[in-house]
């Protein structure tokens, strides 16, 4: 049976392969490479964040009735890491990878925290609360991250 928990910790995991491969990237000095593997990654997460926003989240709230939960804090740190990916990557195209290795490791604990309590806490909660629908979402889901 689909779960929300395994399939979206599964794009959690993908996205860390990609920003494994910035991390890689960089440390050797290719900072052109760098600069492509954080756009492929940045478009994974992005996509990652907005199949959230626009499909999981909603979906959560309409069945638990929690507006001002665990979702908002998820979009709030969706908004952190938007805004740390965008600094990281203008050093990237500046081609300052100290300053770039300085977010990457910000982005890094921001990632790592943010995916512990979606796949701990709220991935599970969804998986309870949207059981009748969870084939459906899990479906939707896949849709919208095929394309990153």
């Amino acid at each position: 049976m689909a779960s929300i928990r395994h399939f979206m910790t599964d794009d959690h995991r993908r996205c860390d392969d990609f920003f494994a491969a910035v991390e890689q990237a960089v440390a050797q000095g290719k900072l052109p490479v760098g600069l492509a593997a954080f756009e492929h990654f940045s478009a994974a997460v992005l996509a990652h964040f907005d199949a959230e926003e626009k499909t999981l989240f909603p979906a959560f709230e309409r069945a638990t009735g929690m507006m001002g939960g665990p979702t908002q804090v998820m979009r709030m740190e969706h908004a952190q890491m938007r805004d740390l990916m965008a600094t990281a990557v203008e050093s990237l195209r500046a081609g300052e990878a100290e300053d770039y290795l300085g977010q990457a490791e910000t982005l890094l604990i921001m990632m790592q925290q943010h995916n512990m309590k979606e796949e701990n806490i709220l991935y599970p909660m969804c998986d309870q609360h949207l059981a009748a629908d969870l084939a459906a979402l899990v479906g939707e889901l896949e849709k919208e991250l095929a394309v990153a």
